[in-house]
């Protein structure tokens, strides 16, 4: 390629007067210079690096005649254009200097966790997956939950690392929230001078902007009514937080104008603080023009079970479903609606179900989710949730109801109900297809306490293993309990002397690295030798699974001197 510091066949050459002088046999005549004035656009070059790499003969580029000369008129271009792009800026007037980044009053990180967080920030992420060898940690893994550590402690970032940080969050979006915290009003900053780090005004409330204090009302009316869109959400965000009401009567006395898509991102907000207060506007939202407003406003009210739409839901799904007493033992019938008539459409029923859905049974899974949980007792002759979810269901309605009722039970956080539908994690089927899905399990999860979720897959893993503990796992809080950490080693150790696959099981072994409490590190000794090797092993499995267990040992230290530097030890 041609760099400008050779000069090419053709290339004009100063004479002792100053002058330029051409070789006749390369000269350009100004028809062909006036030919390439018209190709120095902004993607001039590419055409020529893309005529150089297919030839000439494939792909002549603007303003070089095909044929014989066309190489040679290729490179003169080139050269014409390296020089043109290398001294062709017009002068500009000078900017007006940035102003200087605001201050961060948070206290600075010890030294010791400033040289751990541009360790890690200069790492790169490695191949990951199941192929990923060796006992080094991977410390891109380990990037996030140092972010939280320090988030917690309230530090402010180095500045001479907020670049660093600000391309790790550029390349994943799951570092961006944490990220964001850490760096602070820094990092809006930067982002305003280089547009790689544009994500730091979207991901930010208002794109950095000072929202006005709570007594100044009539500067929030003025930020609402004439604010950007991300201002507006920002603030109606920031006054729901603290005063419910005042958020809903603003975003009342412009709702009307409001463009569709704004509106149901406005409604969202009202998931913050939701109570019986909202439920008047919500009403009014079900008659939104919006098929999506109207849906949203609907979940809203049927997470509160005090509502008017959940009575009605509540009366269509319970004249579905009945106990018949005629049978060898009570069985739940369903009888589900035969229509969607307008009422339902307007209390957020979706008429038209997704493809391969039964309407009926599509109709039926979204009025029981939305018909409030506590009102199954009286309908299914006074029985707890446990003694309802046991009831056998005919004709193939189980998965569907169980399936509507755990929906419901995490819409309404209902922790009895989730319980019940969890069953208990020794249950046969809590390890396989079922009426409630894994995935369902995992959303029950999220509606209990972290002690009793991580005793519950604690069992769950003890009774059927890791091979379908994953989803459950991901649920659990980190640091990992004692029994949970435990269970998880154990089901480890004893697949590996059952000789099992081991890249199977890399996916529980990152999340332990991630997840299991630090202090577990010594106990984990023993398992870092390499096994003898069965007949009926995977070959190289042995080795394969030392190295893992040494990396896991060898993370678990890690993580705890990252702990320790982030307390201000050495």
């Amino acid at each position: 390629m041609l760099n400008g510091t050779a000069r090419p066949a053709g290339h004009p050459t100063p004479n002792c007067a100053g002058k330029s002088v051409t070789e006749p046999n390369r000269a350009l005549d100004r028809t062909e210079r006036n030919r390439m004035d018209r190709t120095s656009a902004p993607d001039a070059w590419e055409e020529l690096v893309t005529s150089a790499l297919l030839g000439t003969a494939r792909r002549t580029p603007p303003g070089v005649a095909a044929g014989p000369e066309a190489p040679v008129a290729l490179l003169d271009a080139a050269a014409v254009e390296t020089v043109r792009r290398r001294a062709g800026l017009r002068p500009a007037r000078a900017a007006q200097r940035p102003e200087p980044a605001p201050e961060d009053p948070r206290p600075a990180l010890p030294a010791a966790a400033a040289r751990r967080l541009a360790m890690l920030l200069a790492d790169r992420p490695g191949t990951g997956g199941g192929g990923r060898r060796g006992t080094a940690p991977d410390l891109m893994e380990l990037l996030p939950q140092w972010l939280a550590a320090a988030n917690v402690r309230g530090y402010a970032a180095p500045p001479q690392l907020l670049p660093a940080l600000l391309d790790a969050a550029r390349g994943r979006t799951d570092l961006r929230p944490a990220a964001l915290a850490f760096a602070g009003a820094r990092a809006t900053w930067l982002a305003r001078l280089n547009p790689d780090w544009r994500f730091a005004l979207r991901a930010t409330p208002g794109g950095g902007a000072a929202l006005p204090p709570p007594q100044d009302t009539a500067g929030i009316q003025l930020l609402w009514e004439e604010g950007l869109f991300a201002e507006r959400v920002a603030l109606l965000a920031a006054i729901r937080a603290r005063e419910p009401a005042a958020a809903r009567e603003l975003l009342a006395t412009t709702w009307a104008t409001e463009r569709a898509e704004d509106r149901l991102m406005f409604l969202d907000s009202l998931r913050t603080g939701l109570g019986p207060d909202d439920e008047p506007f919500l009403e009014q939202a079900l008659a939104d023009r919006s098929r999506n407003v109207r849906a949203t406003a609907a979940e809203l009210l049927s997470a509160l079970p005090g509502s008017a739409l959940a009575a009605r839901m509540a009366v269509r799904a319970g004249a579905c479903v009945a106990v018949d007493h005629t049978r060898d033992r009570p069985t739940i019938v369903v009888e589900a609606p035969h229509e969607c008539d307008s009422g339902m459409e307007r209390d957020g029923v979706v008429a038209k179900a997704p493809p391969g859905r039964g309407e009926r049974s599509w109709w039926f899974g979204q009025l029981v989710e939305a018909a409030p949980l506590s009102g199954w007792s009286g309908r299914l002759g006074g029985r707890t949730p446990e003694e309802m979810v046991a009831l056998p269901v005919a004709d193939d309605w189980r998965d569907e109801l169980h399936a509507a009722w755990c929906r419901a039970a995490v819409r309404q956080r209902d922790a009895g109900w989730a319980r019940a539908l969890l069953g208990t994690p020794a249950a046969p089927e809590a390890g396989g297809p079922g009426a409630v899905s894994l995935a369902e399990r995992a959303k029950l999860l999220g509606t209990l306490d972290s002690a009793e979720r991580a005793e519950w897959v604690a069992g769950f893993i003890a009774t059927h293993g890791l091979s379908e503990a994953f989803q459950l796992l991901g649920v659990c809080r980190v640091p990992w309990s004692a029994p949970l950490g435990r269970a998880v080693v154990d089901a480890l150790n004893i697949a590996r002397d059952a000789g099992s696959y081991p890249w199977s099981f890399s996916g529980v072994m990152g999340l332990a690295e991630r997840c299991l409490d630090p202090a577990e590190a010594g106990r984990l000794e023993g398992l870092t030798a390499v096994p003898d090797e069965g007949e009926d092993a995977s070959p190289g499995a042995g080795g394969y699974w030392a190295e893992a267990f040494q990396r896991l040992v060898t993370t678990l230290r890690l993580r705890a001197a990252m702990a320790a530097e982030l307390e201000g030890g050495a």
